[in-house]
C-alpha cells in the first residue's frame, strides 16, 4: 500500500505546483521510480473521469474514515477500474475500495455512454501536438565517453544517422550544440544501458544553451565556476563536461529533496570536479574565500515554466491557463535578485541567466531592470554581443520589451512548436575588462589568492597522508 501513498503524494505535490511532472518524479527513489511514475502518469490521463466517478459513487463520503484524500482515491480507483486491480495485500483501505467496486464500474460505464465512447482508452486526455515536433534529445556525457563512441554504439544497434524524423530509428547530430544527438520523439531511453550508466543525459536542446553560452574555462585546474540553482543536475553535468572535469564547480541547491536528486545525478554522470552544497545562493557571501574567485556563474532560477511543452505536463489541467500576473511579478522580483547578487562576486566575468518561460516579464523585463541596477553600473556589466551568444540561432529577444536598455539581438528565445525545442530564454552578462582593476593588478591578485588556496589544500592533504601512515 505504501506504493499508492507515494503516488498520491506525487499528485499532492503537483497540485501544490512544486514542479513539473518530470521534475517531481525525478526526486523519487530510483528503485521504485518507474513503477510509481507509470501509475502517476496513467492516473493523470484519466483524472477528470476518475474524479467524476469517485464523486458520483460517494466513495469519499461513505469511506472518509479509511480514505481521506482524493489523490489516494484516484490512484486506487485507477487500478481498480483501468488496470489489474489494487496491487496490495488485503487491508482496510483496499477493502473500502472493493466495497464500492460495482458502483464505481457502473458510474464509469455511465460516463462512457454519455460521452459516446466504447473503450476506456477514448476517455484518456490527449497529448499536446507540439510535443511530437520536438526530437528526443540526448546529450553525450563526454566525461565518460566521446560523441564518436556514442554514434557507433547506436548505429551498431540499428539506428541510422539520417535525422530524427526520417524513421523510428533515425537520429541526427545537432547543428548548434556539440555532443547533442536528436532521436525520434517516440523513443524512450529509460531502459537504455547508456542512460542507466550516465553515458547519456536526456536534456532538451534549449536547456543545453545555458552551459554552452556560459562557456566555462576548459581543462583549467584553477577555474572556479558556480551553478547557483543546480538541481536536478543536467546543466551542472554539462558544465562539468565542458570544463573537462577540471577546476572547481560549485553546485548550489537550497531545497533538501532536490539536493538529494542532484547528488545522485552528479555521481551517475561522473562529475569529479563538482562540489554540491545544500545552500541558498542568495545567502552566499560573494567575498567568501570559497566562492569569491568564481569567474563564471550560471543562473537558471525558478520560473513559471510556461515554455515547457514536454510529453507529460499537458496532463496538468491548468497548464494551458494564463499565468497570474501577480505570480509572474513575484517570480521576476526573485529572478532579478539572483542576477544582482551574482554581479557582486568580485572576479565574475560572465553570468548566464536563463528561464524556461515565454513571458517577457521573466525575460526581457528582468534583463532591462538588471542592466539599470546599481550592481550592473557599479561593476560595469553589459550584455554580451550576439556573436558570443549562439550567433547562428535566428530567434532573438523582443526589442519592444527591452525598453531601450539593451540590444535584444544579444538575447536568445526558443518558441515551442516552431524551433524544435521547448520554450526557453537565454541571456549573457559580461563585465567590461577595462573598467575593473587594471588587468595586470587584477590578474596578480587573483593568481595570488588562487595560489594561497591551492597551498592550503596541499597542506591539508599532506597532514591527512601523515595521519594515515
Amino acid at each position: 500500500m505504501n506504493f499508492y501513498f507515494e503516488a498520491s503524494e506525487v499528485l499532492n505535490r503537483l497540485d501544490a505546483k512544486e514542479g513539473s511532472i518530470k521534475g517531481i518524479l525525478a526526486t523519487l527513489p530510483e528503485n521504485n521510480r518507474s513503477r510509481t511514475a507509470a501509475l502517476v502518469i496513467e492516473t493523470l490521463k484519466y483524472k477528470s473521469v476518475l474524479s467524476d466517478v469517485i464523486q458520483a459513487s460517494k466513495l469519499l463520503t461513505e469511506e472518509r474514515k479509511k480514505i481521506n484524500s482524493l489523490n489516494l482515491a484516484l490512484v486506487l480507483v485507477h487500478d481498480t477500474l483501468l488496470a489489474n486491480g489494487i496491487q496490495a495485500g488485503d487491508g482496510p483501505i483496499k477493502q473500502a475500495i472493493l466495497r464500492h467496486k460495482t458502483r464505481l464500474k457502473s458510474e464509469l460505464q455511465r460516463i462512457k455512454i454519455k460521452r459516446g465512447v466504447k473503450s476506456d482508452l477514448e476517455l484518456a486526455q490527449t497529448s499536446d501536438d507540439r510535443a511530437a515536433k520536438i526530437p528526443r534529445y540526448v546529450r553525450v556525457n563526454t566525461s565518460i565517453w566521446s560523441t564518436g563512441e556514442a554514434i557507433s554504439f547506436y548505429t551498431t544497434r540499428g539506428f541510422q544517422l539520417q535525422g530524427p524524423f526520417a524513421s523510428s530509428k533515425g537520429f541526427g547530430i545537432d547543428e548548434h550544440i556539440p555532443d547533442l544527438l536528436a532521436f525520434n520523439p517516440a523513443l524512450q531511453f529509460r531502459d537504455d544501458p547508456s542512460y542507466k550508466t550516465g553515458k547519456i543525459i536526456l536534456q532538451d536542446k534549449a536547456s543545453c544553451f545555458s552551459a554552452f553560452v556560459l562557456s566555462p574555462p576548459c581543462n583549467d585546474p584553477n577555474a572556479v565556476v558556480i551553478d547557483a540553482t543546480a538541481a536536478p543536475g543536467n546543466k551542472t553535468s554539462h558544465l562539468s563536461a565542458l570544463m573537462g572535469n577540471k577546476g572547481k564547480l560549485y553546485a548550489l541547491e537550497k531545497d533538501k529533496r532536490r539536493f538529494s536528486t542532484l547528488k545522485m545525478m552528479l555521481a551517475k554522470a561522473a562529475c569529479r570536479n563538482v562540489e554540491a552544497i545544500n545552500v541558498d545562493f542568495l545567502t552566499v557571501d560573494p567575498s567568501h574565500p570559497k566562492y569569491s574567485l568564481a569567474t563564471h556563474i550560471l543562473l537558471d532560477p525558478s520560473c513559471s515554466g510556461s515554455g515547457i511543452v514536454n510529453r507529460l505536463d499537458y496532463l496538468l489541467e491548468d497548464e494551458t491557463e494564463m499565468v497570474e500576473e501577480d505570480r509572474l511579478n513575484k517570480l521576476a522580483a526573485f529572478q532579478l535578485m539572483m542576477i544582482k547578487h551574482a554581479m557582486k562576486f568580485p572576479y565574475v566575468q560572465k553570468i548566464v541567466y536563463s528561464t524556461c518561460s515565454i513571458h517577457a516579464t521573466e525575460n526581457e523585463h528582468v534583463i532591462s531592470h538588471a542592466l539599470q541596477s546599481d550592481e550592473a553600473k557599479r561593476n560595469h556589466f553589459k550584455l554580451a554581443p550576439r556573436n558570443d551568444v549562439l550567433p547562428t540561432w535566428n530567434r532573438r529577444g523582443q526589442p519592444q520589451e527591452m525598453k531601450g536598455t539593451g540590444d535584444a539581438d544579444s538575447l536568445v528565445r526558443c518558441c515551442p512548436g516552431e524551433d524544435g525545442t521547448n520554450g526557453f530564454f537565454v541571456s549573457c552578462f559580461i563585465r567590461e575588462y577595462d573598467s575593473v582593476l587594471p588587468q595586470t593588478e587584477s590578474s596578480k591578485k587573483r593568481k595570488g589568492e588562487i595560489e594561497e588556496v591551492t597551498a592550503e589544500k596541499r597542506k591539508k592533504k599532506r597532514k591527512k597522508k601523515v595521519k594515515t601512515e
